[in-house]
């Protein structure tokens, strides 16, 4: 796909206005469908609710995985990559309105929830496939970091703006309209992206014959990645690190509520400031990134992180954890926008959707041992969350140990080999 204008800002915003909106699903599915699901759905039954949303969310995880490199193979080969994205977005939506008629109701309602949370989850998650697929596109090499930092902040920035739509709502006990309001912001603000992203360049390859060389050609995409040495180290490193980070993500408002008794009011609070930080994170971020390298920001950030666990684990005050959120937040955005630049410098022109598919294969199924670890270590500690915290942050100190010597040059610097 021909890369746009690099200062083609409208197409940038565009671009980011995606995350804008998908963001309200990220922010309220990961904090208050995760307790209103387990206290309000899977509560009365009696069933194990830790258990059952740490396998919600490793399911939903597994599938986005398998498939990720499979559906951006067939992305590049039929150059249609914008199609497969509305689809999946329409697919994510659909999912989340879906939720409106999860209510309590026994085991069938569980299995709703569940089925449902998942499938909007890969939806979400299989769009930003593609979405992260653009960023070459619209940005130079020099201003990747700014570019994918940006996004992230405008990303956060709808969080904050879905956690002050969900505040009433929840207060009023209105759940229903919250799944409805996140699918009305994911589904207005995916439009400038749908209208100002480089247009599907189509092949002529069917979608039929696109997919059966996809799947042919996922062991070569393997066997390429592999001949890749710091390709395969950084997502290596990639797989491990993220394991942590999105435990985080989707058991912090478990946490506060479970083990620090935060109201749900109490939470969206905290996650306001999480979103506040992370925004701050993302911009700070960005410059340095460019200038020293997104090698140089992952490594403190995974730093950052370990001593976030250890504070998270020792927390004992509503007080003192809002704190901890806030240095959570200032790490999340940061890691996030440096890990997506420092895959872009390591992808082979022509190749984006597919190695960005790659990426999400890594990401999600890391993302798969986490909130398993997470869940098993709390049942195995009879309910105590602490344990768990405390061993998410090893995944933080294999990452930075698994990225020593990586390089994140860009591949076109570098000699032929």
């Amino acid at each position: 796909m021909s890369a746009v204008n690099p200062q083609n800002r409208r197409t940038v915003w565009a671009w980011c206005l995606y995350d804008f909106g998908n963001s309200s699903f990220a922010v309220l599915f990961a904090s208050m469908y995760s307790v209103y699901y387990t206290t309000e759905i899977v509560g009365p039954t009696g069933a194990p609710a830790d258990a059952l949303w740490s396998a919600t969310i490793a399911s939903s995880m597994l599938l986005v995985a398998l498939s990720a490199p499979f559906v951006g193979g067939i992305a590049d080969h039929t150059g249609q990559r914008k199609r497969l994205m509305g689809f999946y977005t329409l697919f994510g939506i659909a999912a989340v309105l879906g939720l409106t008629q999860v209510t309590s109701g026994g085991m069938g309602m569980v299995i709703l929830g569940s089925v449902l949370a998942a499938l909007a989850n890969v939806g979400f998650e299989g769009g930003l496939v593609f979405y992260n697929a653009y960023l070459p596109d619209i940005a130079a090499p020099e201003r990747r970091g700014r570019v994918s930092a940006l996004g992230f902040a405008v990303g956060y920035a709808g969080s904050l703006v879905a956690l002050l739509i969900a505040w009433p709502l929840v207060e009023g006990d209105l759940w229903g309209l919250m799944w409805v309001a996140i699918a009305v912001q994911w589904a207005l603000f995916a439009i400038p992206a749908f209208r100002r992203l480089p247009a599907d360049e189509p092949t002529g390859m069917s979608m039929f014959a696109a997919a059966r060389t996809g799947f042919s050609k996922t062991l070569t995409t393997i066997k390429d990645v592999w001949g890749m040495p710091d390709l395969r180290r950084f997502l290596l490193a990639f797989f491990v690190y993220m394991d942590g980070v999105i435990t985080v993500v989707f058991f912090a408002a478990r946490y506060a509520t479970e083990t620090l008794k935060f109201s749900a009011v109490e939470t969206l609070g905290m996650l306001g400031i999480v979103q506040v930080t992370a925004h701050i994170g993302s911009l700070l971020m960005g410059p340095p990134t460019d200038r020293l390298g997104p090698r140089w920001t992952v490594r403190i950030m995974l730093l950052w992180w370990m001593g976030v666990a250890f504070a998270a684990y020792v927390a004992e005050s509503q007080w003192f954890f809002l704190v901890v959120a806030g240095l959570a937040g200032l790490g999340l955005g940061s890691i996030q926008a440096a890990s997506r630049a420092f895959m872009a410098r390591l992808i082979p022109e022509g190749r984006e959707s597919e190695l960005f598919g790659f990426y999400a294969l890594c990401g999600k199924t890391g993302s798969i041992l986490g909130p398993v670890t997470f869940g098993v270590v709390t049942l195995l500690s009879d309910g105590n969350q602490r344990p768990a915290v405390l061993a998410v942050g090893l995944f933080y100190l294999l990452g930075l140990l698994l990225l020593k010597g990586v390089s994140d040059k860009p591949v076109a610097e570098r000699p032929a080999a």
